[in-house]
């Protein structure tokens, strides 16, 4: 993908998060994954080491915010001031999941506001550019005062989704924040569109109460970015059901599938599922039915286009 010497100026490393995500980005661009030596001490601290030079080399450094974050994050950081304290030329940053960004804003008083924190410390360790996936709210992107490429992963789940027998099939926003996403999945698809309005008492639980659209009798094509637990698009699914629904296809960019997951997305009205893999996948979960479409294609276009100074805004 890489022409002429820019193979030379460019140098993707990985974090210890999602290795396999970034051979598969490296072999897309016709380039070997750069060495950094990542270990722990005894006492639980992190290190990390560059062992070739990065002088004036503009470095792709792609970690995504898996378990355990904290330490993926913390590793990161590191990372990057290594980076800047070897003279690298661009650090660009790739973080196919963004964690904390569902800690967006204040839901109450006296919490903090943990997305803005985190662009807060990336942006003062050093990073130049940030490259990231299906943010879960985009104005996230205002955190920071350093260049952000938000990739969408819509075209992606849309070719897959096109596969199937869409005949009688509704997109379903399954709250008023994705209403704009699922209308643009939608027009993908030339499908009609239905809205789901939901409240959350408390983290981790969400409460379906309304509906605008018409379900019945129809396929529920359910549009998210984040499937965590289960519990609220299994709330959504028996919902739908109950409005006279046909069995779902769930769609989500990132697929955390924290325990309980990997029992409640048994659900019998659960027909598909589709994920990405901005996030590796657990060993409790291969076994199941989900298909994974792969985002190493979309991150490495995103690569060449910032190497060669080309605008993202056609992907």
């Amino acid at each position: 993908m890489l022409e002429g010497n820019s193979a030379n100026t460019l140098r993707l490393y990985a974090g210890s998060s999602y290795k396999e995500m970034a051979l598969q980005v490296a072999q897309h661009l016709g380039i070997e994954l750069g060495q950094v030596h990542l270990s722990k001490f005894r006492s639980g601290e992190l290190y990390a080491q560059f062992p070739d030079s990065v002088r004036g080399v503009d470095v792709y450094l792609l970690q995504t915010f898996s378990p355990p974050i904290n330490d993926h994050f913390m590793e990161l950081l590191l990372m990057i001031d290594a980076l800047k304290r070897s003279s690298a030329g661009r650090i660009n940053v790739i973080i196919p999941y963004f964690g904390y960004g569902r800690q967006e804003k204040q839901g109450i008083p006296r919490e903090p506001i943990s997305a803005k924190v985190v662009a807060d410390l990336l942006t003062k360790v050093g990073a130049h550019r940030v490259i990231t996936v299906d943010l879960h709210a985009p104005a996230i992107q205002g955190f920071f005062d350093i260049p952000v490429d938000h990739l969408s992963a819509l075209g992606i789940l849309a070719h897959e989704v096109h596969k199937l027998d869409l005949s009688d099939a509704v997109v379903v926003s399954p709250d008023a924040g994705r209403a704009k996403t699922a209308e643009k999945f939608a027009a993908m698809l030339d499908l009609p569109m239905a809205i789901m309005h939901k409240g959350r008492p408390r983290h981790n639980e969400a409460v379906i109460t309304h509906l605008i659209g018409d379900v019945k009798g129809k396929t529920p094509v359910v549009i998210e970015d984040i499937i965590d637990t289960g519990g609220t698009i299994t709330q959504v699914v028996d919902n739908l059901v109950s409005m006279g629904a046909n069995p779902a296809i769930l769609c989500a960019t990132h697929g955390i599938f924290s325990s309980p997951a990997e029992e409640r997305l048994l659900h019998p009205a659960i027909q598909k599922l589709l994920v990405t893999d901005t996030l590796p996948l657990r060993a409790e979960l291969r076994q199941m039915a989900i298909q994974v479409l792969p985002i190493a294609p979309l991150i490495a276009t995103a690569i060449g286009r910032v190497h060669y100074n080309l605008a993202l805004s056609t992907m």
